[in-house]
This record gives C-alpha cells, sequence and structure tokens, in this order.
C-alpha cells in the first residue's frame, strides 16, 4: 500500500489547484470528442460523399486550424489566455451544431473550416496557461497527466460515439459542442488569467516584444524541431483519415472501427503514467527517434492487415510511439519557447499540426487512389524513418539550445530589421514553454 500511495504521490502530488482545473476540462472535452474521430465515415457512409471529397472537407479542417493556431497565439499573448480560450470554445460549439446540420458539400466544407478555426485557436492559449501555472521541475509530470486525461476521454469517446451514431450522427455534434461549452466554463470561472506583463521593450499597444515574428523566423533550432512534428503528424493523422476507409473497405462497420481505435486511448490510459519514469534521464533525441521508428513501424504494418486484430495489433504498435513521443515532445517545446512569446511559439508549433491536418487527409487520399493502399502504410514507415534519424541528427543542437535559456532567464532581445541575429542570439535573452499535443481525435 505504501509502494502505491508513493507512486501516486510521485505522479500526481504537489500540482497547482489551477492544474487541475484545466485537467478537469481537457478531460470533460474528450469524452465528448466525438466528430474528428468519425468525421471521415459521416461523410463517406451517410452524406454519400467519395473519398477524395471527405479527403478535402477533412483538410479544410486542418486549413483552418493553422489560421485558428496562428490568431489563437497572437491573441493569447497579446489579448490573454482566458478570453481566448471562451472566445475559441464557444465559436467551435456553434460551428460544431452548423456543421452537423449542413447538407451542401460547399456548406461541409465552410462549416469545416470555421470549426478547425474556433477549436484550434484554443490550442495555443490552452498551452500557455498550463506552462504558466506549473512549475518546470512539474512540466513532465503536469504533461504526462494531461496526455492521460485526453486519452482517457477518448478511449470512452470513441466507443460510445460508435454506439451512438446508430442513433443518429446530429447527436455527435451536439455533445461535442455541449462538452466544449462546459469545459469552456470550468476554464473560465475557475482558473485566473495567467498572462504576465513583458519587461523588455515592446511595440506600442501589444504585450509581445518588437519583432516577434522575425524572432520565430530566425529560430532555426526550433524550426527544424516544428519541421520533425510535421512528419510526424503527417504520418499519425492518417488513422483519422485513412484508416477509418481501409477498414471500411475490409468490409468493417463504423463500430468496429470505433473499438479498434480505442485501443490507441485503452493502452496509453493504462500505461502512460509510467513513460516518464521509464524516460527520465534518457536522451531526449534518442527517446524521440525511437517514437517516430515505432510509429512508422505500426502505421506501415497497415498495408497488411484485412482482419479486426490484425488492425488492432498495428493500432497498439503505433500507440508505443505515440506514449514515447508525447512528454519528451511536449517539455522539449516548453525549453525552446521564451516567455514573452510563449503564445506565438506554441502557435508555431501547433501550425506543423493543423498544415498536417489539412495535408494528410488529401495526400493520403491521392496517394491511396493512385498508388494503393500499401503504397500509403509503406510510405508512413519512410517517413517514420527519415524523421528518426533526423532527431538523432538535430537533437545535440536542440539540448545546447535548452540549456542556455534555462541558464539565461531574461526577456527576448527584439530583432532589428537592419540585423537578423543568430537563433543564439535572439534566444539568448528568454525564458521557456509549450502544449501537450495531440491533435488526433
Amino acid at each position: 500500500m505504501r509502494t502505491v500511495r508513493g507512486w501516486f504521490q510521485d505522479t500526481a502530488g504537489g500540482l497547482p489547484r489551477a492544474f487541475w482545473y484545466l485537467w478537469t476540462g481537457t478531460l470533460i472535452n474528450r469524452l465528448g470528442s466525438f466528430i474528428l474521430v468519425f468525421l471521415a465515415i459521416y461523410l463517406t457512409q451517410e452524406r454519400d460523399f467519395s473519398a477524395s471529397q471527405a479527403g478535402l472537407v477533412i483538410g479544410l479542417w486542418g486549413v483552418g486550424g493553422a489560421v485558428g493556431t496562428t490568431v489563437g497565439g497572437t491573441l493569447t499573448d497579446r489579448w490573454g489566455r482566458r478570453p481566448t480560450l471562451l472566445t475559441a470554445h464557444l465559436g467551435a460549439a456553434t460551428m460544431m451544431v452548423a456543421l452537423g446540420l449542413a447538407r451542401p458539400l460547399w456548406a461541409v466544407a465552410v462549416g469545416a473550416l470555421l470549426l478547425g478555426t474556433f477549436a484550434e485557436a484554443a490550442r495555443p492559449a490552452f498551452g500557455a496557461m498550463m506552462v504558466d501555472v506549473v512549475p518546470e521541475k512539474d512540466r513532465l509530470r503536469a504533461f504526462s497527466l494531461n496526455y492521460w486525461a485526453i486519452n482517457l476521454g477518448f478511449a470512452c469517446a470513441a466507443v460510445l460515439a460508435g454506439f451512438a451514431a446508430q442513433a443518429g450522427y446530429l447527436l455527435l455534434f451536439l455533445v461535442d459542442a455541449t462538452t466544449t461549452v462546459v469545459t469552456a466554463l470550468i476554464i473560465f470561472t475557475r482558473v485566473r488569467e495567467t498572462r504576465t506583463a513583458p519587461t523588455g521593450p515592446v511595440v506600442k499597444g501589444a504585450s509581445a516584444p518588437a519583432g516577434a515574428l522575425r524572432t520565430i523566423l530566425a529560430d532555426r533550432v526550433f524550426l527544424g524541431f516544428v519541421a520533425l512534428n510535421l512528419l510526424a503528424a503527417l504520418v499519425f493523422l492518417q488513422h483519422i483519415s485513412m484508416l477509418p476507409i481501409a477498414m471500411g473497405d475490409s468490409g468493417l462497420s463504423p463500430a468496429t472501427y470505433g473499438s479498434v481505435i480505442a485501443l490507441n486511448g485503452v493502452l496509453i490510459v493504462v500505461g502512460q503514467l509510467f513513460v516518464p519514469r521509464l524516460i527520465k534521464g534518457r536522451s531526449r533525441s534518442h527517446v524521440l527517434a525511437l517514437a517516430a521508428l515505432v510509429m512508422g513501424v505500426g502505421f506501415g504494418l497497415t498495408a497488411f492487415a484485412d482482419t479486426i486484430w490484425l488492425y488492432g495489433v498495428t493500432v497498439l504498435i503505433w500507440t508505443v510511439g505515440e506514449m514515447l513521443n508525447s512528454p519528451s515532445n511536449a517539455t522539449l517545446i516548453a525549453e525552446l519557447s521564451p516567455a514573452a512569446l510563449r503564445g506565438r511559439y506554441q502557435g508555431v508549433f501547433s501550425l506543423s499540426w493543423q498544415l498536417a491536418g489539412a495535408a494528410a487527409p488529401i495526400l493520403g487520399g491521392l496517394v491511396r487512389e493512385h498508388a494503393g493502399n500499401g503504397a500509403l502504410w509503406l510510405g508512413c514507415a519512410g517517413i517514420g524513418v527519415v524523421a528518426a534519424v533526423a532527431h538523432l541528427v538535430s537533437g545535440p543542437a536542440r539540448e545546447r539550445r535548452a540549456a542556455r535559456l534555462r541558464a539565461v532567464g531574461t526577456p527576448v532581445t527584439p530583432v532589428t530589421a537592419t540585423r537578423t541575429p543568430a537563433p543564439e542570439a535572439a534566444e539568448a535573452a528568454a525564458t521557456s514553454p509549450a502544449e501537450p499535443v495531440r491533435v488526433g481525435p
């Protein structure tokens, strides 16, 4: 009993009350996250759209998300975390209902675009708020706990959505909208504004250092990491767009897809809380490389799946890679992001997910239609190998940058129009941050 109590204390003890409100909001929101899980099935089976049209709609969701994370990151730094979150969540809830009622293809496409914009605008604000309230020494635990909540909710939602869809797909949209509103109200009423005033030079009327965009664009170490995340996301997001279509071609029902994909959440719920101890003290670059390789293998094996249990095995394999990737990814982004530009850095990092969200279903659909199902999944394996090698090569530079930022802890120096500093100089006046990423279900 002492061992269990000690493990629980090490895992969840001592975290701020504000974190637990954020955690609760995450869990409630994910319990109702039905739409994106079943959108491809809804579009192709309920609405009779083609695979290419479904890919286009899901891709527009990603395009909207790219706009949303960019705008959301700026608003997070300028306007504040809470008002950005509330506006984004309420807008997303409204568009969920509108998308459920839309009928023509153009209306569905516009609804998906706007829903992606509002839904993803909340991501930088939520991530910045979490980093604001959790001390650096506790962030690995906090990100892992939040990721655990995401997947506990997802595991339940994937199964429930499969059965709820049988009662009518509109119910999925309504439940998702309701949980989104509840999440917004919890955070808005129970968590104070966490944005702090910058101490460095600022643009009149702004709350972040001048030259913020130039600082980010000059940060090659950070942008390189964002690019690697884009590669991983292109592979990972196939489980939303092409995997349900592939399973449908194998004669499997939407409820079966829900049960199989729920294995992803179940495995994470069971094992994710043990991952921080497993990877603590190990090279993050090696962990991220292994994660990319395992995810690539898992998706690659989908080329040979044609039964429920084979699809289940592939899901379990790439889920292991996802479990290794998430905490290392989140803590590293936290350490590469200057505090004064926290929202913008998180917005740019989230942008990689949104770009993948737009490109993955379109590219996946095109490859599948023109080269075949096998080529799609084996191509995912190849991308995983490339990302793994790139993590090993670029890892040392990232760790040197993170160490410098931890040591300095002063505001970012604004970038002038006459001279663009090297990434090290641009960041030699900064502090920390990020968000646990999962754009999937």
